[in-house]
């Protein structure tokens, strides 16, 4: 990779000659502006406006603007004479956790590469000090006419430097956030914590532009003749969310459905699958004092254990007619059926235990049944 900016890192009294190297690149699709009716190129023409003439690159300088419109001439002699110690160095002034550098002070990223083999040593020191105090260091540097600030990280066996915005270039967010009162519930932020699971994590390195290479597309069919042309559909934007729960709900079946997940389809059980359960500390099951979701979860254990019940009384009823039965057909029943048939039936003949077992396990079964009713 081509550098950019040759110097050095000023690490104390340690200094380390570095090439800077770009460390991200656009992949943007650029146009050039053309005459619609003949499809000529319309380029722009730098144009003094005291005189008319078109000025080449050569004799274009830097002015400054005063507030009355006067320009003040500044030549690259004049900046060059400016006490700037960061011109050719990467001034390194402290270090500090990574944590505490905000997100919105970031700027362009570069690879700064050792310059020669005299390089490697102090480089690698550098480097291995940064990977075991698990800090960033803080710097100043010149570039492009600037002295700006900067941010010195580990990525990979290579040292990044991270553009910083001064803190005075950091825009207060006043005025941003909603000015209206706003209160969210638990039930609410339940199921966003669903949606935010189910969305789950992503592979950094799978995301594409999906936009550019519709564009890519475009220009290889408009090139071939190949193109027709077709209304896109674009789903309305912005409006008024009616029901923010089932916004939530619909959007983690959604979610799931993508993901193949079984239970995605619509209905209860999708439903019940992502409806949180949120009671009150100490609150019983049956206090009736949590939300409306273990109200109808509640509901649905009764229905279970209704059915469960009922269930149970059709078996209890099945086995007492089996045991009648088995009774009539074998003597031996008679016996399981109570203790005092048992003894009574033992001295008679088979005919007659036959008779009084089936007697015995009919009326040990008529019980049995209007306790379970």
């Amino acid at each position: 990779m081509r550098s950019i900016w040759n110097g050095a890192i000023s690490f104390g009294l340690v200094s380390i000659p570095i090439k800077l190297v770009n460390a991200t690149e656009s992949h943007s699709i650029s146009f050039r502006q053309i005459h619609v009716s003949d499809g000529g190129r319309v380029r722009y023409r730098k144009v003094c406006e005291l005189d008319g003439e078109e000025v080449p690159s050569a004799e274009i300088g830097k002015g400054y603007e005063e507030a009355d419109g006067s320009i003040v001439p500044i030549t690259d002699e004049d900046l060059a004479q400016l006490p700037l110690a960061t011109a050719k160095t990467i001034e390194i002034m402290s270090f500090v956790p990574a944590e505490e550098i905000d997100p919105l002070q970031m700027d362009a990223a570069y690879y700064l590469a050792a310059n020669g083999a005299t390089a490697a040593k102090p480089y690698t020191l550098l480097r291995e000090a940064l990977k075991r105090s698990r800090k960033v260091a803080i710097a100043k540097y010149a570039l492009r006419g600037r002295e700006r600030l900067g941010m010195l990280r580990v990525v990979d066996d290579v040292i990044a430097m991270h553009g910083l915005l001064w803190p005075d270039e950091i825009r207060a967010p006043e005025g941003v956030a909603p000015e209206v009162a706003v209160s969210v519930r638990d039930a609410e932020l339940d199921l966003a914590d669903a949606l935010m699971a189910t969305l789950g994590e992503v592979e950094m390195a799978s995301l594409h532009d999906d936009y550019r290479e519709a564009v890519e597309a475009l220009i290889v069919a408009k090139s071939g003749g190949a193109f027709e042309s077709t209304e896109a559909v674009v789903e309305p934007a912005g409006g008024q969310v009616i029901d923010l729960m089932a916004a939530l709900e619909k959007s983690v079946r959604a979610a799931k459905a993508s993901r193949g997940e079984t239970g995605a389809a619509g209905g209860a059980g999708a439903e019940a699958e992502v409806t949180p359960i949120r009671r009150k500390a100490g609150a019983g099951a049956g206090t009736g004092t949590g939300t409306a979701a273990p109200k109808a979860v509640g509901g649905k254990k009764s229905t279970a254990a209704s059915a469960k019940k009922t269930a149970a009384s059709a078996a209890t009823k099945k086995k007492a007619t089996t045991t009648g039965k088995s009774a009539a057909g074998k003597s031996t029943s008679g016996a399981a059926a109570t203790k005092s048939t048992a003894k009574s039936t033992a001295k008679g003949t088979a005919k007659s235990t036959t008779k009084k077992a089936g007697a015995a396990a009919k009326k040990a079964a008529t019980p049995r049944k209007r306790t379970s009713a």
